[in-house]
């Protein structure tokens, strides 16, 4: 607000039993005061130091006003707030927590930078750049995971999936994608589970464009996080679990000769349809029976004309009964060189990839990553991964608010709860004295997160 507008008074004499004033008065004071949780994640992770460190700076020395890795974190730490566009940079531009976030000082530092600024930085990144960026935030999480479990797990499942990114306006690369019926990009997204974690850690984040395959760069990231993971977790079993799309030759073929553990969905074709046959057919005398959708599981020998060899295809018939409606056939196949029975093969291992939608939809909902505004394909390559550093430092504030009620909560409902709370802010020589309410609602949550980011108790 205008210093003309905080000077003004809004009343309301009706309300309440005495006359209510409201007034924008407060000097100091931020909305976002638990964002300090984030400086503390990221200080932990060197995690925009890393990446910032990627990028180089072209601009005259003498003329810099802020520097790359303040409007780098200034634009992480805003998204992880809500602020997803460069615009909200005015409103934020004195905010003291904002400020002190990228390490000015809160009260007497320079106001952060604007968006004509933001929106310079965002589309001077190289291809190169934007390469190195996505191998530092797989190497810092990797590192995180070892780190934090020892170099210790039974078996880590690695995930990709890609998602849609509808594109509104002319936005370079942007082509129409008959199966989500729009013109859009089509970003690849990667996730590690470690065990039984319910977690699913994002360690990549590719935009593509919108006409581009399933598979295009699927590969080349499948071979740098093998390489990864097995260096720093020797002993652990590595499963790739992978959507339709995925089961080409090249895919199937390295993760073999790498010795890895599989389940990659296929669509159904004529001769997997035969396979299915007789499974269906006991689906639907098993679903006329019950009344309710039924399914029967089997497995077969297959191979597709572009394979060199036949692979086990785990077969799920299944018979789709809703009310008023008729029946319907829903088999499904998923090529695996699991040796489990079939049933456990696609319930158990390959149905939990499910967990995965929910992060993307946190992603998409939480963090508005489908934010792809610019004209400029790097530029919104640059956006997806400042998102997706914004969501791992999210991911290790709910990692340490274990035990209590943020433990599962989204991404949205951590920045409620943690990050944005009102605060004044109190500097003096020695120290600065950020005062919360005595009320807050989730004040041992916080101070829970606080202390496993490496807070003391005073």
């Amino acid at each position: 607000m205008s210093e003309h507008t905080t000077a003004q008074s809004v009343l309301f004499p009706d309300l309440f039993d005495k006359l209510l004033v409201a007034r924008f008065d407060q000097q100091h004071a931020s909305s976002d005061g638990g964002a300090v949780l984030l400086r503390a994640a990221d200080g932990r992770l060197g995690l925009t130091e890393r990446l910032a460190a990627c990028l180089r700076d072209h601009r005259q020395p003498g003329k810099v006003e802020h520097e790359l890795h303040e409007l780098f974190r200034q634009r992480v730490f805003g998204i992880a707030c809500g602020y997803a566009d460069c615009n909200d940079a005015a409103r934020l531009a004195k905010d003291p927590i904002h400020k002190l976030l990228v390490g000015r000082d809160p009260v007497a530092g320079e106001a952060l930078a604007s968006q004509p600024t933001l929106s310079r930085f965002e589309n001077s990144v190289s291809w190169m750049t934007l390469f190195r960026m996505g191998k530092v935030l797989a190497e810092t999480v990797i590192e995180t995971q070892r780190q934090r479990r020892h170099g210790k797990a039974k078996r880590i499942t690695i995930e990709l999936d890609p998602t849609d990114d509808p594109t509104h306006g002319g936005q370079q690369l942007s082509f129409f994608n008959g199966h989500y019926d729009t013109w859009c990009y089509l970003p690849l997204v990667g996730f590690l589970k470690f065990d039984d974690e319910p977690e699913q850690h994002l360690f990549t984040y590719v935009l593509r464009p919108g006409n581009a395959p399933a598979k295009l760069g699927a590969l080349g990231i499948l071979r740098r996080v093998v390489e990864r993971l097995s260096y720093a977790f020797p002993t652990a079993e590595i499963l790739v679990r992978l959507d339709g799309g995925f089961a080409c030759p090249e895919i199937l073929e390295f993760l073999e000769a790498a010795r890895l553990h599989y389940v990659v969905a296929i669509a159904q074709n004529a001769v997997l349809s035969r396979q299915a046959a007789k499974l269906m057919e006991r689906a639907r005398r098993k679903s006329q029976r019950s009344g309710k959708t039924e399914h029967v599981y089997g497995a077969c020998r297959y191979a597709a004309q572009s394979w060199n060899h036949k692979r086990r295809v785990v077969i799920k018939a299944e018979v789709v009964r809703l009310d008023e409606r008729e029946p319907k056939d829903n088999p499904r196949f998923v090529v695996t060189n699991l040796s489990d029975p079939p049933q456990t093969v696609y319930e158990d291992v390959y149905c939990q990839r499910g967990d995965v939608e929910n992060r993307i939809k946190e992603l998409h909902h939480g963090l508005e990553i489908d934010r792809t505004s610019c004209m400029r394909f790097q530029a919104n390559h640059l956006r997806g991964l400042m998102t997706a550093a914004a969501f791992v430092l999210m991911q290790e504030l709910r990692t340490h608010a274990a035990g209590t009620s943020c433990a599962r909560a989204q991404v949205s409902t951590l920045r409620e709860r943690l990050l944005k709370l009102g605060v004044w802010l109190e500097q003096s020589v020695r120290r600065i004295v950020l005062h919360f309410p005595n009320s807050l609602p989730f004040a041992d949550e916080w101070y829970h997160v606080a202390r496993a980011l490496g807070a003391r108790c005073g």
